[in-house]
């Protein structure tokens, strides 16, 4: 569907379902979700596969490939290795216990309250805040095309056109999501096969190009092993994205089946077009030629002669951004949802329209999308007025969140895969390999990156902004647990 759609009436009912009963650590079934189950197996696997090819790929690249040479192929798979390990996790728990609020309720069953109120804040405030980006970049591209309407004009107008499509039924979102996902699918895959056209020489006025960009410029590592380092800290974050896809299986027909799908068909795609795409590009051309915020993929067009490659690389970056920005809408507005219906954020947003109904036209959480939403605004207009001050240290406070959101994740699925092999074996229909160990050594990984950063200049402020963020949650969710505790000993008295 490539319109857009309009916001439904507001005379539609809405009702308060009763808030989903919060499980004991030990139990494995799933309360019956409010929301509706209009998206399909196709919106999903999509989801998966476009929810993290954006600009951090188109352009962000760039830098990876300046610090670590053609050896950015090597940095690409070390993290989509630990981003796959993650998502094979994810979709164990998901596939077993689906649930909207996806990993801030494995967090709360497996390790208690003050984990999924914590995972669930933290993540929900990362959405809201990049949301900002992606809208402001999105702008700054439109503007570009049309000079006569200010960028400040552009981001309200994605902000009501992804909101009005929000508030509506959820297969909307899933379409907008699938047309989205496959342009940018269908950009990488014509890349692909122009540049190995291109490597081959069997494009017109071409000569085989072969492995020389490989290994010339100071070999494959010429900054050596600390390139490819520098490398997965640059790329690791492009990763982010993925854990939508559990959150939005809760609205299939069949969500043990749909996350399971998506998790096995996503995880080595992204691969392929992640690794693909670089190896490609420092074989086109060499590692040198490439610049910080420059996108490599302009570069390697413009050099086998495709005509206007940077406005066709603007056209698909502005895709990607929109999709993103669509994306983390839906992914804010469902956690919230999530942690409204577990008691951890205002009971007023567990209204839905439709009175709660499972038909493709109802059970939107309209309030849960608007709490998403303004926040929303208010980061875009932090953006706008303080980009340099006040919005680089909302920016910095959830640089490093992502990675305490998956190592959340890992610790979750440490303690629940244990109890569902004992209580519910017939729930793991995806399993993780070689567990415990590769759990085991997904977070060593993780905290490896962390330690790195903290060595790294650029990234240090990142990592203490976000620590202090993480800090500060968990004050408020171990704060919030004590007086839970205190006040039910009183009326025990």
């Amino acid at each position: 569907m490539h319109e857009v759609p309009p916001p439904t009436s507001t005379s539609t009912s809405t009702s308060t379902p009763a808030p989903a009963p919060a499980p004991g650590p030990s139990s494995s079934a799933v309360p019956a979700e409010p929301l509706s189950h209009g998206l399909k197996q196709r919106h999903l696997t999509m989801l998966g596969l476009g929810g993290v090819i954006g600009a951090g790929l188109f352009v962000g690249s760039g830098a990876g490939i300046a610090v670590a040479g053609p050896a950015i192929v090597v940095s690409y798979l070390i993290a989509g290795a630990l981003a796959m390990l993650v998502m094979r996790m994810l979709g164990e728990m998901s596939a077993a216990m689906p649930a909207s609020g996806s990993f801030s309720v494995h967090a709360e069953r497996a390790l208690g309250r003050w984990a999924g109120f914590s995972v669930g804040w933290l993540y929900w405030f990362l959405l809201v805040v990049v949301l900002a980006v992606e809208a402001t970049a999105a702008a700054q591209i439109a503007h570009g095309w049309v000079p006569g309407i200010e960028p400040w004009a552009w981001v309200l107008l994605f902000m009501v056109v992804f909101t009005a499509a929000n508030l509506t039924a959820v297969k909307n979102f899933g379409e907008f999501e699938f047309w989205f996902a496959s342009l940018k699918v269908g950009a990488i895959v014509v890349f692909l096969v122009l540049g190995l056209l291109a490597v081959f020489g069997w494009l017109p006025d071409t000569d085989p190009v072969g492995m020389t960009n490989l290994t010339g410029q100071g070999g494959f590592l010429p900054n050596g092993w600390g390139g490819v380092v520098s490398g997965v800290l640059t790329v690791v974050f492009a990763f982010g994205g993925l854990e939508v896809v559990t959150i939005a299986a809760a609205e299939t027909d069949d969500p043990a089946r749909a996350v399971g799908r998506a998790v096995r068909s996503a995880v080595v795609r992204i691969l392929f077009f992640y690794v693909g795409s670089m190896l490609v590009i420092v074989t086109v051309l060499p590692w040198t030629a490439q610049q910080a915020g420059l996108s490599p993929y302009v570069k390697v067009l413009d050099a086998i002669g495709v005509p206007s490659a940077g406005q066709i690389m603007n056209i698909v970056v502005f895709v990607a951004l929109l999709s993103a920005l669509n994306a983390n809408l839906y992914g804010s507005s469902r956690m919230i949802f999530s942690l409204a219906e577990r008691g951890e954020a205002p009971r007023g947003l567990l209204k839905v329209s439709g009175g709660g109904s499972r038909e493709s036209t109802g059970g939107v959480p309209r309030r849960a999308v608007l709490a998403s939403v303004a926040f929303g605004f208010v980061s875009v207009l932090l953006n706008l007025l303080w980009p340099d001050t006040v919005f680089l240290y909302m920016l910095n406070s959830v640089g490093a969140v992502l990675l305490f959101v998956w190592a959340l994740i890992a610790a979750s699925q440490l303690r629940l895969r244990a109890r569902l092999e004992q209580e519910a074996p017939e729930a793991l229909s995806l399993r993780m390999w070689c567990f415990p160990y590769l759990t085991w050594v997904t977070l060593a990984g993780l905290f490896g990156v962390l330690l790195l950063m903290l060595t790294d200049e650029a990234a240090r402020p990142q990592v203490l902004w976000s620590a202090g963020a993480t800090a500060l949650v968990l004050l408020v969710a171990v704060g919030r647990q004590w007086r839970e505790r205190r006040g039910s000993a009183v009326a025990d008295r």
